[in-house]
């Protein structure tokens, strides 16, 4: 009898260490090839299995894919695209099975966020309902840190190292120039409900009164006057301010500052750059010259500075998620557990899709200061860990080497167009 295959896809925005749970998955299946045969890596994710565009990984070589620990983006490329409901339309997981029927595929692994597990679960249910035995395994991934159960999420870990830096490096740019020139600093990061990339920013201080001296986050409304007074406070004080804001900072009627009206293929509204919003409104109302900055894709793909912490969990989620699969357990997502803080230790787990998917996991208010604009001493003694070490990939002439993979597609068997 053949062998199973596996089908392995990236899915929504990609991270610096996502390729690093792909090495952990492939490394782990090509190490077990009594139970797996290939995996096959969905051409721009789930779109992939539906498009039955699948790419052969068996093609590459064992360097190319160890290669994959240290280089950022999705190697297989990455989608944003959210399946409907079963009982609404089943005609998408139905081309799905379709598709794994025709490569015997029997393992699929999703690495994403929570709409991620979400199609992860909706597919266990469903493929259980038509008696495919289809194992159905979660990889976490996303850098906003919003995943449930899991003490943190592979790509957050690095993203919070780069703005750290970031914050520290722009606030003594911003503190050497401030008697003639800019006073104040903002800087925009990723965090659309949860604050936990902005609470990052705070770890570039290292006394009290440090940048940054102000960060907004979503779970704390916005007030203006408030926030204008502690602006002014810290300029006097120190003669510039420095402020990490998250681009889903609220008004008191839950609107966002930066809103721009549209809505991406998730159904969440778009975002339209809340920096320049706050930077505007400093300058009409204080009028102090600033300067603000968006880290967008930069903190995401910053692999050069990647938190070592990060890129061994990335690996290691991508790997026990073929050691559950083929040891029988379906319907999961592994999931790090935290053992102590100081030492930083940690273990693998695991977690049922149906209770990860969709929720979101939020900034605890013990994490904020009493005023709303810092981060605790709790909440630095989650954070450090995960910044910690240093993982640079090879580097030649100066400049970072990632591999890029052949990523040869299998031959189609399914006749239909998708």
């Amino acid at each position: 009898m053949a062998r199973a295959n596996a089908f392995y896809a990236q899915s929504g925005g990609v991270t610096s260490v996502i390729n690093a749970s792909a090495c952990g998955v492939i490394e782990t299946a090509r190490k077990h090839k009594k139970q797996i045969g290939r995996v096959y890596a969905g051409k721009n994710g789930i779109l992939g299995a539906l498009k039955e565009e699948l790419i052969d990984t068996s093609r590459e070589t064992n360097k190319s894919i160890a290669a994959l620990r240290y280089t950022p983006s999705g190697a297989f490329g990455s989608c944003r695209y959210k399946l409907k409901a079963p009982e609404a339309d089943d005609r998408e997981y139905a081309r799905i099975l379709e598709v794994f029927r025709s490569h015997n595929i029997r393992y699929f692994f999703y690495n994403g966020g929570g709409d991620s597990q979400d199609t992860a679960d909706k597919l266990a249910s469903y493929s259980k309902r038509n008696d495919y035995d289809l194992s159905c395994i979660g990889i976490p991934k996303t850098v906003d840190n919003d995943l449930p159960f899991t003490d943190c999420c592979p790509g957050f870990g690095s993203v919070a190292k780069y703005v750290a830096i970031a914050t520290r490096e722009a606030s003594l740019d911003v503190a050497s120039m401030c008697e003639t020139s800019t006073k104040v600093f903002v800087l925009e990061v990723m965090g659309r409900h949860a604050g936990w990339i902005a609470a990052s920013g705070a770890l570039a201080q290292e006394k009290i009164g440090d940048a940054p001296q102000i960060i907004l986050f979503p779970e704390v409304p916005f007030v203006e006057a408030g926030f204008l007074r502690t602006v002014k406070r810290a300029v006097n004080s120190k003669g510039y301010c420095v402020i990490v804001v998250s681009e889903g900072v609220r008004r008191k009627n839950g609107r966002f500052l930066s809103e721009s009206g549209s809505k991406d293929a998730f159904g969440h509204v778009q975002l339209g750059g809340v920096a320049p919003v706050i930077a505007d409104m400093i300058g009409r109302k204080l009028g102090y010259k600033n300067h603000w900055a968006v880290a967008d894709y930069l903190q995401r793909a910053a692999r050069h500075i990647a938190s070592a912490t990060d890129v061994e969990q990335a690996y290691s989620l991508g790997k026990a998620a073929v050691e559950l699969a083929i040891s029988g357990h379906a319907g999961v997502m592994p999931i790090i557990k935290r053992v102590s803080d100081s030492p930083y230790r940690w273990k693998i787990g695991h977690e049922k899709l149906s209770k990860v998917a969709n929720v979101e996991r939020f900034l605890p208010k013990s994490f904020i200061s009493q005023d709303g604009y810092g981060i605790t001493a709790k909440a630095r003694r989650y954070l450090e860990p995960l910044i910690a070490g240093e993982d640079y990939p090879p580097f030649r002439g100066g400049m970072p080497q990632y591999v890029r993979l052949k990523n040869l597609l299998v031959e189609k068997k399914c006749p239909v167009k998708w």
